[in-house]
């Protein structure tokens, strides 16, 4: 049996507050009923029952299915003097969307405003001397009505309850006046803090599920929830097939199903099923807390852990745990905090529902009672029940007290009509007898096992009430009005227009200066009138050979995160007002083997931005404080990628990919306890060190793009670099290929519900190979793109394996080293489905290739993203710098895209079966994937 806490909140939503004495009184005998009304009188004779078939029967209900879809179950009862009817409609405040909090419960309300035939519901119950009533919860709605047992009484409650299903007004009018109604309601509710608290508790305990929603909405919601929200909310759910009819007292079982027919069964079924909830509650994975504040006078406390659907079989225990943990006087919670004056009461109650619920707790202090030990001894008293085990005793004593109400209630057919509506919710009726054969099943270590397996500490949400005198909150004012805030807005001046560019490599090439400034500093400068006269400038500066970076790796890292964190003349703070007074975006890094700068501003600020930038290179301050921030946020970011699958699998990858590179190599990969490593012992001195060894513009680039003027520039950067020579030779470091052949790895990241893929090959292979062009072209129909390469399309919009996958082949620009990878997130549990697509696409466009077609249209979007990142100044500007420091200009990119052109299906997968082979892939899968693998294998409850 379902038990409930006192608190208001938790309780279904009814239409009346507090039901009037006429609705509160025993229904009069059929003797002493009142005559019948000119309706009853004309009603027709008991037509035939027709054909209907029982289609179950449980001791003493039976069910019958009429042909739309509406349950019907009758539950004879000739004790009583009185009939019940009761519909149950499959619908409650779980089924709200947003902005219709509260929906259920208003249409609930609407639902007593009548139809076109009984325009006066008040009126005609009253007349038939009926008690009625209609309370919403989440899962369900029910309308009910106990009369004088005539037949003609129970063919008019049928015949109004099947034209209300269909018919109700649900008009403007009636909303208009309700709502207030309604909304006092609400307002009532709002002066519990008790309620208040279940309610924010509940709120925090489900994140995404709609139980988190309290039944009688939000205040917003209810002041304006247009009609025809409603109309429509109530035309989805009010239907026969989403519905239960119970007929319980004192009838003729004939009778009644030919009156069924005769009105429920002329109802016709919507075409459109009724639509399905699916929302289903994550596991919660760690304490949750809520605090509120608001004037009242005792303290209070509540906590709720989730619990199975109310079918499970483990309920039965867990409401023999409820009423042991719970009762009073001989509950755990009273007779340890109640006896020993830790709180003045306590509680506890379960929400059994379709969906997961919950088991709640609750306890009341005395005014000034302080929070902090009763809460304490709430959870330990919860959490801890299950080591000391449940005893035959109090497990007896809880079945008893459950089982008697049981009785009780099936005992009285009118409660068992309207008990019944919460057990359909749940499932199905039937649950309420077999929750009953279960709970006397039920044993002491089943209570002890199930408080073992619910009541933990990572499942708890715990509440508590602060009695504040005088609240202090942030009140939102009111909604802005834009139209009028609006009205006769012009703004400022338009911006300067910059003009219309063409990217083309040709005419890229025709605009740009190239040059060297004064100590060997290259340049590239292409000016022109851009929007906001904004300008975008690239600078790269290159250093050490490899002899003098072996072993320097972490000394460089921290320098280069040190240049924007002051400088010697100005602190981090400074720096960075000084750079938003300029409008300017700045940064800087740097790293082994050198640095970088990147800058966009308007032409007016360049100069002075410059300036800046040449300060943060040249002299910064290496201040101790700001250093131990950075060694403390560094280790912070290192330390929370131990357990993270992408970088787990990311690092595995690329250190068996560059193996051959032995430790303190400028091109070692690192392990991720390593980096941790030398991330900590690095000191302030060392990174100072490498600037003071390192750092210098000998050998340098920069490219500028934009509105500036070219004289002017170079005169800058001539003054601020040209004379900052490097301490040390330089020398590039050589890329040596390593053919590493096949290699498996699997990583086991624990508690991660995305696992990630690896899988590539290095190649021998430059970007000036005669194969480049055709092995670009082949990977962007493979995997590049948005969402409509061969792997996008089969692993993503095909099989919906993946979010993000993607193929990438990359070839060495000076040295004949590149890479060829495939890479994927996934659930753990597709592992194997992924890793054959995989294959099998990747094998695909190495055998039989592409189509003419296929390939004419990613050469065409090809072509246009090249010609899009050219007409990106910041873009350009990076490839202009870059393209000095190889020596080339933007012919090679021209070249490359005539190389393009002319490709044709088959030199595509002849370059691409050359370099790519599946067989010698290294691959790489990080994830829980022994966990997915547990999952499963759990069996589904019975």
């Amino acid at each position: 049996m379902k038990r409930r806490t006192p608190l208001s909140l938790l309780a279904p939503l009814m239409l009346l507050a507090s039901q009037p004495v006429w609705a509160q009184a025993p229904a009069p005998s059929p003797s002493a009923a009142k005559t019948p009304s000119p309706a009853a009188k004309a009603a027709a004779p008991a037509p035939k029952a027709g054909s209907l078939s029982p289609v179950t029967s449980v001791e003493g209900i039976t069910e019958y299915r009429l042909p739309n879809g509406l349950r019907v179950l009758l539950f004879p009862d000739p004790t009583k003097p009185n009939v019940t009817v009761n519909v149950t409609y499959f619908v409650g405040s779980k089924h709200e969307g947003y902005g219709e909090t509260g929906m259920a419960h208003l249409l609930e309300h609407l639902l007593f405003k009548g139809t076109p035939t009984t325009k006066n519901v008040p009126q005609a119950l009253t007349e038939r001397g009926a008690r009625p009533n209609g309370t919403t919860w989440l899962d369900r709605t029910n309308y009910f009505e106990t009369l004088p047992a005539t037949d003609e009484n129970l063919q008019w409650a049928l015949s109004f309850e099947a034209d209300r299903m269909v018919n109700s007004f649900i008009a403007k009018k009636d909303l208009d006046s309700e709502m207030t109604v309604v909304r006092n309601e609400f307002e009532s509710g709002e002066n519990d803090p008790g309620s208040i608290l279940q309610e924010r508790v509940l709120s925090a305990a489900y994140i995404w599920h709609s139980y988190g929603k309290s039944t009688i909405g939000a205040r917003s919601d209810l002041e304006n929830v247009p009609i025809d929200r409603l109309q429509a909310f109530y035309r989805k759910y009010y239907r026969p097939d989403n519905a239960l009819l119970v007929v319980a007292g004192r009838f003729d079982e004939a009778k009644a199903l030919g009156y069924i027919q005769d009105t429920f069964g002329k109802l016709k079924k919507p075409a459109e099923p009724v639509p399905a909830t699916y929302t289903a509650e994550p596991t919660q994975d760690g304490e949750r807390e809520v605090t509120l504040r608001r004037v009242g006078d005792n303290p209070m406390l509540a906590s709720v852990y989730h619990v199975p659907e109310g079918a499970h079989p483990d309920f039965a225990a867990i409401d023999v745990l409820t009423l042991a943990m719970g009762h009073n006087p001989s509950g755990r919670l009273y007779k340890s905090l109640v006896e020993s004056k830790k709180v003045a009461k306590v509680s506890a109650y379960n929400l059994q529902f379709r969906d997961p619920g919950v088991i709640g707790f609750s306890a009341e202090l005395r005014e000034g009672q302080p929070l902090g030990p009763a809460r304490e001894a709430l959870i330990k008293n919860v959490e801890e029940a299950a080591r000391k085990p449940f005893t035959e005793e109090e497990v007896t004593r809880a079945k008893t007290t459950l089982l008697k109400i049981m009785e009780l209630t099936l005992n009285n057919s009118e409660r068992a009509a309207i008990g019944l509506s919460e057990w359909a919710a749940t499932g199905d009726w039937r649950l309420m007898f077999l929750h009953r054969d279960r709970i006397e099943a039920v044993k002491p270590e089943d209570v002890t096992r199930v408080a073992t397996t619910y009541l933990k500490s990572s499942n708890r949400t715990m509440g508590s009430f602060v009695p504040t005198a005088k609240p202090d909150r942030s009140e939102m004012p009111a909604p802005v009005d834009l139209a009028k805030v609006l009205e006769g807005y012009k703004g400022r001046a338009a911006v300067t227009q910059g003009e219309a560019f063409d990217p083309s490599p040709a005419n890229v090439e025709a605009r740009v200066q190239r040059g060297e400034l004064p100590g060997g500093m290259k340049y590239a400068l292409l000016s022109k009138k851009t929007r906001g006269e904004m300008v975008n400038a690239s600078l790269s500066f290159h250093w050490g050979t490899e002899a003098s970076l072996r072993g320097k790796a972490d000394a460089a890292a921290y320098t280069g995160r040190m240049l924007m964190r002051g400088t010697q003349k100005r602190t981090r703070s400074q720096l960075q007002d000084e750079l938003d007074k300029l409008k300017a975006r700045v940064s800087v890094d740097g790293g082994l083997s050198g640095a970088s700068a990147n800058i966009e501003c308007p032409r007016a600020s360049l100069p002075k931005v410059l300036e800046l930038v040449a300060e943060v290179l040249r002299q910064p301050a290496f201040d101790a404080k700001e250093f131990a921030l950075l060694k403390q946020e560094r280790l912070a970011d290192l330390e929370a990628q131990r357990s993270e699958p992408e970088t787990q699998g990311s690092i595995a990858f690329w250190r068996t990919l560059s193996g051959h590179y032995p430790k303190g190599h400028p091109y070692y990969v690192p392990t991720l306890d390593e980096r941790i490593a030398g991330a900590k012992n690095t000191t302030l001195e060392q990174a100072r060190a490498f600037h003071k060894q390192f750092y210098g513009g000998s050998n340098a680039e920069l490219a500028v793009v934009g509105d500036f003027e070219p004289k002017e520039l170079t005169g800058v950067a001539s003054k601020l670099f040209g004379g900052w020579k490097s301490p040390t030779q330089y020398q590039r470091v050589p890329e040596v290929f390593n053919d590493v052949g096949a290699k498996a790895l699997v990583l086991e990241t624990p508690d991660k519900a995305n696992a990630y893929y690896y899988a590539g090959q290095t190649l021998q292979l430059r970007d000036q190979d005669e194969d480049w062009p055709a092995l670009m072209l082949g990977n962007f129909v493979l995997g590049g793109g948005f969402l409509n390469s061969r792997l996008a399309t089969r692993i993503r919009q095909k099989d919906g394996l993946s979010y993000g996958v993607a193929s990438s082949l990359n070839p060495g620009d000076i040295d004949a080293v590149g890479t060829f990878i495939t890479y994927a997130i996934y659930a753990p549990e597709n592992a194997s489905r992924l890793e054959l697509a995989m294959r099998e696409e990747v094998t695909s466009a190495l055998q039989k290739g592409y189509s003419a077609e296929e390939l004419e249209k990613a050469r065409a979007g090809l072509l246009e993203y090249r010609q899009a990142g050219r007409a990106q100044d910041g873009g350009l500007a990076r490839r202009l710098a870059s393209y000095l420091y190889l020596g080339r200009t933007l012919a090679f990119d021209a070249e490359l895209e005539q190389k393009l052109a002319k490709l044709k299906p088959e030199d595509v997968r002849q370059a691409m079966a050359r370099h790519v082979d599946w067989t010698k892939v290294t691959q790489v899968k990080s994830g829980d994937f022994v966990g997915a693998e547990k999952k499963a294998k759990v069996p589904v409850a019975q």
